[in-house]
């Protein structure tokens, strides 16, 4: 397939960048300054001499870049407000809408040689019942030399408007579906993509998880049999910083990059969609995948709110030479404008005042520390561990809190942590770490003014602990990547996810794998011979019965005890990394007896059927009374009775089971 993209020769042209390659380097050149033309009253056309970018007026749609000898990198088969554009889903009394932001009044911002900033907004009054109640500006910077354009836009929700929930906001790139062919999302993840033909029926055929296309007669032989959708290609939050597609006739790159995650909700692991086959590009903002309902900005009656998403950069590139790889250099050269734009920020030409400068920011400092004294007598360095400055909320809050700004580092290998960057205002400072359990929350508020560093010093996290630790599942790192994963069924076989260091859990139909392994009765663990790394599958599913339907699972954990407390109580730690419409109910050596967890359907992360491998994170603390164990061989009971269908269930994190505590 690769072959494909080397068919005609590639065109030599410049761009901007400070990278050198072997046989080519990448410049940065131009003598033009910014022009902006407006006087067309239905468009406006930005212009640097590198690209140029022609939106519709005052809508504010990008219909056109022009860049690299290509008149238009985006698709022009598609109307005019479905090329690049803002939009947004949220519902109101009347349901779910979904809306794409369209500008009523075009304003010019800034103009001189070396920037242009304009201006696209709509103001919101009741009249409009069919759009969210928000003031949007939309805002687009082109700035001298720069092959590329940023975007950003301020939402407003006045105190006196109406309740609503936002679900979804982005910006979204078509590119030219038959041009941009090759897909890269990380080192890991790039590939040639389907044609966009290929997931429409009679090509491809819908399956179970209706957003999943079996493809069945491609135009690419190559891609026969394989299973595509856009959740394939997700990326967490700490890790989505550039994303995009290639061209190679002429060789030209087209690339998302995101230089913050300050606007992003849901904190670092939060999983967003990325590019995916039609050569469409994503810049997510906030969303409720791998989250739910939990995840959506709900906003209530005399609910006054602002907040800025972006800026985010467009960066677009191409080779100098023939004779090198684009595939290779054009996203070697997106990562280093990564970098750059990651050590710019925050922007210095951004001009709204909602956008503070980093001398009207402030910064945090400290060093993190774990006690746990049935691992050790002395503090445990939080090496790695997460911490971060979250709106005000409860202990773990962050994971789902979208309407502030969320601001993430990690930790060193003893423990120091450095918050840079932090806008002014009142926040929580959260953390957890690798290898525990739980969430932190420091005691006091934090008050972040401009231009003050704080120093918190040290700060110590207790994790949730009550005895010594007699066995434990898994490592409680918020995923359940360490468990089996199986083979994919060959009829859905991409190649792709089976290279080494891919995420081989992005197969489709792994779900069903479970009732071809455990065809007769569910999962058996016994502690101290089984090994979770291959007897432990990554999800509690379903199972699915020859007429079709769905029946829930209970697996079993069989532990022996040499003795048991004759007072006192055992407690057993059950971490989830993601739950979707599920019930679970735990008990102990007798399946008849009271459940000493019972809890009622819960999770909408939808992560199973997403390949996600974690969703929101969960902890149950499940009490067990010494006259409920024996001496001897024990078992826990873990039922999963919700069956519905395929995709409910819930993937565990880490299991453990502690004595009652001692005076030691």
């Amino acid at each position: 397939v690769r072959d494909l993209f080397y068919s005609q020769p590639v065109r030599n042209k410049y761009i901007q960048s400070s990278l050198a390659f072997g046989k080519f380097t990448l410049t940065m050149s131009s003598s033009k300054g910014v022009q902006l033309s407006y006087e067309d009253p239905n468009y406006v056309i930005m212009d640097n001499g590198i690209v140029q970018v022609t939106l519709t007026k005052p809508d504010g749609n990008v219909t056109g870049i022009k860049y690299n000898g290509i008149d238009n990198l985006l698709e022009f088969d598609n109307k005019e407000s479905g090329r690049g554009y803002w939009d947004l889903d949220w519902s109101g009394t009347k349901g779910m809408s979904h809306q794409v932001i369209q500008g009523t009044e075009f304003k010019i911002i800034v103009q001189n040689e070396e920037q242009v900033e304009i201006s696209f907004t709509t103001n919101w009054d009741t009249s409009q019942e069919k759009l969210a109640p928000l003031n949007i500006d939309k805002r687009f910077i082109m700035l001298r030399d720069s092959p590329g354009l940023y975007s950003y836009a301020i939402y407003e929700h006045m105190k006196e408007w109406p309740a609503f929930n936002l679900v979804q906001t982005r910006i979204v790139f078509k590119l030219r579906k038959d041009e941009f062919r090759y897909m890269a999302v990380s080192d890991q993840r790039k590939r040639c993509m389907p044609h966009f033909e290929d997931l429409k029926s009679p090509r491809g055929q819908q399956m179970a998880f209706k957003e999943a296309v079996l493809l069945v007669d491609p135009i690419t032989p190559h891609f026969k049999g394989e299973a595509d959708d856009k959740y394939k290609y997700s990326c967490k939050n700490e890790d989505l910083k550039v994303h995009g597609w290639i061209c190679t006739n002429p060789a030209t790159g087209f690339w998302q990059i995101t230089p913050s995650n300050e606007f992003r909700s849901g904190g670092p692991i939060k999983q967003n969609l990325t590019s995916h086959a039609g050569a469409i590009n994503l810049a997510m903002f906030l969303s409720a995948h791998y989250a739910g309902d939990q995840m959506e900005l709900k906003f209530q009656e005399n609910e006054a709110w602002k907040k800025v998403f972006g800026p985010v950069f467009f960066y677009l590139n191409s080779l100098l030479t023939d004779g090198s790889d684009p595939l290779t250099y054009l996203w070697d050269d997106a990562k280093n404008q990564m970098m750059v734009e990651v050590e710019s920020w925050p922007y210095n030409f951004v001009a709204s005042e909602d956008f503070p400068s980093s001398d009207q920011r402030g910064s945090l400092s400290g060093r993190l520390l774990v006690q746990d004294r049935y691992i050790s007598s002395n503090n445990i360095l939080g090496s790695g561990a997460y911490v971060g400055l979250a709106p005000p909320g409860e202990v773990g809050s962050w994971q789902t809190e979208g309407k502030g700004y969320q601001f993430w580092t990690k930790a060193d290998e003893s423990g120091y942590f450095s918050i840079n960057n932090v806008r002014s205002g009142d926040y929580n400072l959260y953390a957890w770490v690798p290898g525990f359990i739980g969430d932190y929350k420091y005691n006091n508020a934090i008050n972040i003014t401009a231009g003050v560093d704080i120093d918190v010093g040290d700060i110590v996290y207790e994790p949730p602990r009550h005895g010594a630790t007699l066995w434990e599942i898994g490592i409680p790192d918020r995923s359940a990547g360490e468990f089996y994963v199986p083979d994919p069924n060959p009829n859905y076989l991409n190649d792709y996810f089976r290279l080494p260091g891919s995420e081989n859990f992005r197969h489709y139909g792994l779900w069903e794998r479970y009732a071809e392994l455990y065809p007769d009765a569910d999962l058996v663990y016994t502690v101290g011979t089984s090994d979770y790394k291959k007897d432990w599958f990554f999800a509690q599913v379903t199972r699915k019965n020859d007429d079709g339907t769905y029946t829930g699972t209970t697996w079993q954990i069989k532990f022996h005890l040499e003795n048991v407390s004759a007072t006192g109580i055992y407690k057993l730690r059950i971490a989830l990394a993601a739950a979707h419409q599920t019930r679970l109910e735990v008990k102990v050596n007798d399946l008849e007896s009271k459940a000493l967890l019972s809890r009622g359907q819960f999770g909408h992360d939808n992560a199973i059927a997403r390949y996600g491998i974690h969703g929101l994170y969960w902890l149950y603390n499940v009490d067990i009374d010494c006259s409920l164990l024996v001496e001897g061989d024990n078992t826990i009971f873990l039922t999963q009775s919700k069956c519905a269908n395929a995709f409910q269930g819930l993937m565990y994190d880490y299991i453990r089971l502690e004595s009652p505590p001692t005076d030691d």
